[in-house]
């Protein structure tokens, strides 16, 4: 596992103000992270889409924004400054749980970019961050264990990820920012505009979810006019790293079945 984070790590491009994995060619498919852990997060999806796509990984600057941008909003006008760099069109756009946010609030924003969109465990309409409390400083043991909570199998939080998170939560500065998200997250509440996304929308949620849970998915759903659901079993926050292997193939069939749309048009 750290060989192929390695790996990622020395294929990250550095253009002007912006870090980022861009890989295959094809369906442009960007993925968007969360608060924590970005490269790790999508190694497997990477790994299994760019002999066939075109996988885009922007590195988020979330502990890089001045206070006062570190906003759903601020990520937002940092995603589109990339894009509109980069000249990409035609983007599916497939985010984490603020990650997922940051999409949708793009696709409501800059619908013209986006063709289609792909959520797990997304934030927007409720999340219950880290566990009902915000992590304690200092405490591993403590770290481990709300690290642990984002998923169904506990082993899924491996060292490399518990470490991550653990330096971020007691990095003074990284942790303001994580806040500032965090509280953003939960005031940007997309309820009345979700009917406004026409495009469509593949969610695909953990059963055992208690992030954002199952009922989460479902409104989710109800509100997003084009959008299809699937449930993964034994799986919590983090589909994309816990069971990469389901995740993946439902992605790839969201895929083919938008390009197959696409030819009969």
């Amino acid at each position: 596992m750290v060989h192929h984070l390695d790996e990622m790590k020395m294929l990250i491009k550095e253009e002007k103000d912006f870090k980022f994995i861009d890989e295959g060619k094809g369906q442009k498919l960007m993925l968007l992270h969360g608060l924590f852990g970005a490269l790790s997060n999508y190694k497997d999806v990477l790994k299994y889409f760019s002999d066939k796509n075109n996988v885009i990984i922007p590195l988020l600057p979330l502990y890089d924004l001045p206070i006062i941008n570190a906003t759903i909003r601020g990520l937002v006008k940092h995603v589109n400054k990339f894009i509109n760099y980069k000249g990409y069109k035609d983007l599916v756009l497939l985010g984490n749980s603020l990650g997922g946010h940051v999409a949708l609030v793009y696709a409501l924003t800059y619908p013209e970019d986006v063709k289609a969109l792909v959520l797990t465990g997304s934030s927007g309409l409720y999340e219950n961050t880290f566990g009902g409390s915000y992590p304690k400083k200092g405490n591993y043991e403590y770290i481990k264990e709300k690290t642990a909570f984002t998923f169904y199998d506990p082993k899924t939080a491996s060292k490399e990820l518990v470490d991550e998170v653990f330096e971020s939560v007691n990095n003074r500065g990284k942790a303001i920012k994580i806040i500032a998200m965090s509280r953003s997250a939960m005031k940007d509440n997309l309820t009345d505009q979700l009917p406004n996304i026409k495009m469509p929308v593949q969610l695909i949620w953990g059963m055992q979810d208690k992030i954002t849970p199952p009922e989460v998915a479902e409104d989710f759903h109800s509100l997003l006019p084009n959008s299809e659901l699937t449930f993964i079993d034994k799986c919590g926050h983090a589909p994309m790293m816990e069971l990469p292997g389901e995740f993946n193939v439902l992605v790839e069939k969201f895929l083919v079945k938008l390009q197959n749309d696409e030819t009969s048009q």
